[in-house]
């Protein structure tokens, strides 16, 4: 990993390449980030950075956090993520990281948590496949079948497809390509849908693992 910012999704929309196609985007409001603190191999025993993103005002921050900003003179930060990347010697306490660190044409992964939907049952939750809703079938036709289980083990294995609460969780999109970037505005449009409700916080990387033929 060479490369990251913190952002907020800021919704869909589309634009137009010189040959008049439709791209659909993403914005994501990108930064500026500041590094908080570095992570050394003697102190820390591995190497990485802290970026601290969005405003907030002293008064709503704790006194923890407040003291850790307050070290190196920094503003509070709302939001802190911890990176490890390849070259950290290369930056600094005190340094802001802004969009223009990427480039249009690259391919990055984004991180964010999803929408949380609630409690679900087993067909919206994992798509499950309803009973026949001919005579007989009763109240029953979006009900979970057989657990598979009889006297023995006598119970209900582990890792079923059983309803319970959907969403809510990490999600890691692979492969985005970066369309368009404004720098003034510190904006970002990546091909594609990336996780998360409007104004929901995300991690933008440089690809871990490229997909064939780009």
């Amino acid at each position: 990993m060479k490369k990251c910012i913190i952002g907020t999704k800021v919704g869909m929309t589309q634009i137009f390449d010189e040959k008049g196609k439709v791209i659909p985007v993403t914005v994501i409001a990108a930064g500026p980030c500041v590094v908080t603190q570095k992570r050394t191999e003697e102190n820390d025993g591995y190497k990485a950075i802290q970026l601290g993103f969005g405003d907030i005002a002293e008064k709503n921050a704790s006194k923890p956090r407040k003291g850790h900003f307050a070290k190196n003179d920094l503003p509070v930060k709302r939001h802190l993520r911890e990176f490890r990347l390849d070259d950290c010697d290369t930056l600094n306490v005190g340094d802001v990281i802004k969009p223009d660190t990427f480039e249009v044409g690259e391919v990055v992964d984004v991180h964010g948590t999803s929408k949380g939907k609630g409690y679900a049952g087993n067909i919206k939750r994992f798509g499950g496949r309803t009973q026949k809703n001919s005579h007989g079938g009763g109240p029953i036709h979006r009900h979970p079948g057989s657990q598979g289980a009889c006297s023995s083990p006598g119970k209900v294995m582990k890792g079923r497809k059983l309803p319970g609460h959907m969403g809510a969780e990490s999600v890691t999109i692979q492969n985005l390509d970066i369309v368009k970037i404004d720098a003034e505005n510190n904006l970002i449009a990546l091909r594609g849908a990336i996780p998360g409700p409007k104004g929901g916080l995300v991690t933008i990387t440089d690809s871990v693992k490229k997909a064939k033929g780009r």
